[in-house]
């Protein structure tokens, strides 16, 4: 394994690093074959016997000596639950108990919840906790249904192992497995013995999407900026209809503006998530984990059951809202590509219009920000404007300035017409959110394999015929991002993302020579179209909300501002809208505050409210719409 630990849970600062580590009860967990793995018990000095906290980490368990997660870092006194972190088996601490036939991670931690539960410290209540790595080994310790499991929190992690996880669209994720392989995980001879979609991918798939074994509550917790958004979304959407019917309701989602995680300052939780501040979304993810846990490990009666099943934050407008599930049946409104370089929301009328680059394997078009994970590669909104858009290999096709904001909600699918020159190629595309000063802030990315056109079998396998049209579709990942007024809505599009995304060498050879992630042998300089006309149109699908005729016409509910934010006194709404809002302010937990009627603008006293997150909800009776703003009390001590 290569000497790179990355700690996915914890962002250290200097003084934690430095200052005297946290001293835990150090004990070994037996399994069920009679091996035993390391283990870190955190007992707080203030309780005898408490519920308990498992996390489950193949990233070492002694990093969490440095500091514990969920606000409690070093001052273990200050938590009401007993922290219990091991090691898998097989890394660190646990490397001896590794072998030939051992049990699953499922089962390892079936045994050790069990353990914990006998234990004289510990009340018999056990819930886990983790991002990434230590959030999927939650879902497999919940399927194997250990009596003393409670509930669980993962955090930017689902269980399934899909194809498209590692090859979306035939493309490789360079960068994604080198990680996965510098973290110890090996990945790299199994992906290159089953580059395309085989009976070995269809068993992965069918075995590890289980929501119906899902037999306790679960807090699932993801960032729009994060790799695991198309997992995550579709399996709590199947919890809410699949899982046993006993506990369907008590599944809830927080969504935020977060990244992955793992390294740098960006994680799940902090303000700073790329080149963009989110300050209102700081720590909300333990804030919301400790009342999940406190409501069904303490049985505290503290109003979780009330919340809504989804909470999510509205980028762009920088607010918490909420929904019933992941699914936001916004209305798809095509924008169509031009060869001026416009995006507009009707058809070209020329029948002929097309624009063509070249694509030089050699020299790729950089990865900037995004949803990566090699810790080389920054995470998260970054500018293009300069590293990527400048370049001669793209095609940027902007909308005008909007007059009104533009409330995205879900996935944006990309419909291309497009050819090459050459056998193969790929095409790249990039989601961005232009500001005002000439910023092009990603959003989201994807590419395409063109010999994957036609499916993702071997069998399915084609190359291209050089100078024909032919469909290239990349749906994105979700999304929630209020474009804003003066803003513009951008889609570039190239042939490469590198290192995110493999490079096509655009021959009709195999695209991994020698079982390699990355070689090039032999590449050759690709001429690749976009077609743009209303016989070849080429277009994105946006998820947009309240959408009437033309992209400067959104309902004005949804121009409702709330000034200052965050508010230590008074707080402003104002709206620019002639009717009345009946609004109702609730905690972030769901328990209800204040309510008033709202026309053009209303002053409110927050003197009394205490310190935290409150939604205003806003109900229009004249358009029967609704819509919720976020914001924060914060009074200096």
């Amino acid at each position: 394994m290569k000497k790179i630990i990355l700690f996915s849970c914890l962002v250290f600062s200097f003084f934690q690093v430095f200052s005297q580590p946290l001293t835990p009860l150090v004990d070994s967990i037996p399994m069920s074959d009679g091996r035993k793995l390391a283990a870190d018990v955190y007992i707080p000095s203030t309780v005898s016997q408490a519920a308990v906290i498992l996390i489950q980490t193949p990233y070492n368990r002694l990093g969490y000596r440095l500091g514990l997660p969920l606000g409690i870092v070093k001052n273990i006194d200050s938590s009401k639950y007993i922290i219990v972190v091991v090691d898998w088996r097989g890394f660190y601490g646990s490397a001896a108990a590794a072998h030939i036939g051992a049990p699953s991670l499922g089962n390892d931690g079936h045994s050790c919840v069990e353990w914990i539960a006998q234990q004289t410290w510990s009340n018999g209540k056990v819930g886990t906790w983790g991002p990434s790595a230590l959030g999927r080994v939650q879902f497999q310790t919940a399927k194997t249904n250990p009596p003393h499991l409670v509930c669980i929190c993962p955090l930017v992690a689902a269980p399934q192992y899909d194809y498209v996880e590692y090859y979306p669209n035939g493309v490789l994720r360079t960068e994604y497995v080198d990680q996965l392989d510098n973290l110890g995980f090996g990945l790299k001879p199994t992906l290159m013995a089953h580059q395309t979609h085989d009976a070995a991918w269809n068993y992965s798939e069918s075995i590890n999407n289980y929501p119906d074994s899902i037999r306790v509550p679960c807090f699932m917790i993801g960032g729009w900026y994060d790799h695991t958004i198309q997992f995550m979304l579709p399996f709590f959407n199947e919890l809410q209809t699949q899982s046993p019917v006993n506990v369907r309701s008590q599944h809830k989602l927080l969504m935020g503006p977060w990244v992955h995680g793992g390294h740098g300052t960006a994680q799940v939780g902090s303000s700073l998530q790329g080149q963009l501040n989110y300050p209102n979304a700081v720590d909300v993810d333990d804030s919301l984990a400790l009342l999940f846990f406190d409501y069904h490990l303490r049985n505290i009666n503290n109003g979780w059951n009330n919340t809504a099943a989804v909470q999510y934050y509205q980028m762009g407008e920088n607010t918490w809202n909420t929904n019933t599930s992941a699914n936001f049946n916004a209305t798809t409104i095509n924008f169509y590509c031009y060869q001026n370089g416009d995006l507009q929301n009707t058809l070209a009328n020329s029948s002929t219009d097309k624009l063509t680059y070249n694509y030089d394997p050699n020299n790729p078009s950089p990865t900037v920000g995004g949803a990566t994970l090699r810790s080389d590669l920054n995470q998260g909104p970054y500018d293009q404007s300069v590293l990527v858009e400048t370049r001669n290999d793209i095609l940027k096709f902007t909308t005008p300035a909007l007059t009104q904001n533009a409330v995205m909600k879900g996935e944006a699918v990309v419909h291309l017409k497009v050819s090459s020159d050459k056998m193969d190629t790929d095409f790249d595309v990039r989601l961005c959110d232009v500001y005002p000063d000439g910023k092009s802030m990603l959003i989201n990315h994807g590419a395409f394999r063109m010999r994957c056109r036609n499916g993702l079998t071997a069998a399915d396998t084609t190359h291209l015929q050089p100078n024909n049209i032919y469909d290239g579709v990349i749906t994105l990942p979700a999304s929630c991002i209020t474009f804003l007024a003066g803003h513009k809505i951008r889609l570039d599009v190239s042939s490469s993302n590198y290192p995110a995304f493999n490079r096509n060498m655009n021959t009709a050879k195999a695209p991994y020579p020698n079982n390699s992630l990355d070689t090039l042998v032999n590449p050759v300089i690709a001429a690749n179209t976009v077609y743009c006309s209303n016989a070849y149109a080429s277009y994105i699908s946006l998820p947009l909300m309240n959408y009437t005729v033309g992209i400067e016409k959104y309902n004005l509910v949804d121009e409702i501002n709330l000034y200052p934010n965050p508010s230590s006194s008074e707080l402003i709404f104002a709206t620019y809208s002639n009717d009345n809002f009946e609004t109702t302010i609730y905690s972030l937990i769901g328990n209800k505050v204040k309510s008033f009627l709202m026309n053009k603008s209303y002053l409110m006293n927050v003197k009394e409210f205490e310190n935290g997150f409150y939604v205003a909800e806003f109900w229009n009776k004249t358009t029967q719409q609704k819509t919720n703003k976020s914001f924060e009390i914060f009074h200096s001590k």
